[in-house]
């Protein structure tokens, strides 16, 4: 891959899907540009480059990239070093998985934004059972473990660091855990390539973002 090539990335400042990416650029060394954008009132060109209006979007050049799972793929293919697995089979169920935590950020989203108590605690009840599909995955080492990183971890890293938001907003909002689990968030979040993934006062921005929903957990 051509170390010239202008890479940019456009998302805005709370988004989870492009967090993914930010957190794989980093993890790579790869130089990038980051622009955030009010998705209420995109700009004109946003929406000639976005065939579906969505972020994140990623220019490459002059040529253009959508969908969080595709751009993570792109970059790689694209630069050393590797994070998916060479293996055919683990490569695809590391993709299947990432597609389970793509699923999960919008059940978590559903959870954040709920509006009484009786439907944030039917969201923690669902996300408690999925997150237990982890446990076989994560002792079967299926994506690797301490000392290693993988595209499952770029994926997941941004779920855990909104369960961590949510449960300092309110303890109601906690969702527990089963091992491995746990041990694999805490990892997660203990990474610089994490912790450096998201604006200085992300923690601020997300409560401000669920008070403008009238979300219960900032409002209880």
């Amino acid at each position: 891959m051509d170390g010239n090539v202008n890479i940019k990335l456009v998302s805005f400042a709370l988004c989870p899907f492009v967090q993914r990416s930010v957190i794989l650029l980093d993890k790579k060394r790869i130089e990038y540009e980051l622009e955030y954008i009010d998705l209420e009132q995109p700009p004109e060109w946003f929406k000639r480059l976005s065939p579906m209006g969505k972020v994140p979007l990623m220019l490459v050049g002059d040529e253009v990239l959508f969908e969080s799972s595709v751009i993570l793929d792109y970059l790689d293919e694209s630069y050393d070093p590797r994070f998916h697995p060479q293996d055919t089979l683990r490569r695809a169920q590391h993709k299947a998985w990432i597609e389970f935590g793509s699923a999960l950020l919008m059940t978590q989203h559903g959870l954040a934004t709920a509006t009484d108590r009786e439907a944030v605690l039917e969201k923690k009840q669902q996300l408690e059972a999925d997150l237990g599909q982890l446990t076989s995955p994560l002792k079967q080492g299926l994506f690797g473990g301490a000392g290693q990183f993988s595209l499952v971890d770029a994926a997941y890293a941004p779920l855990f660091m909104r369960f961590d938001r949510l449960a300092r907003f309110d303890p109601i909002g906690q969702v527990s855990y089963p091992e491995p689990v746990a041990a694999w968030a805490a990892r997660l979040l203990s990474l610089p390539s994490v912790r450096g993934s998201v604006v200085d006062d992300f923690s601020d921005r997300y409560r401000r973002f669920l008070e403008q929903k009238d979300a219960w957990l900032v409002r209880a």
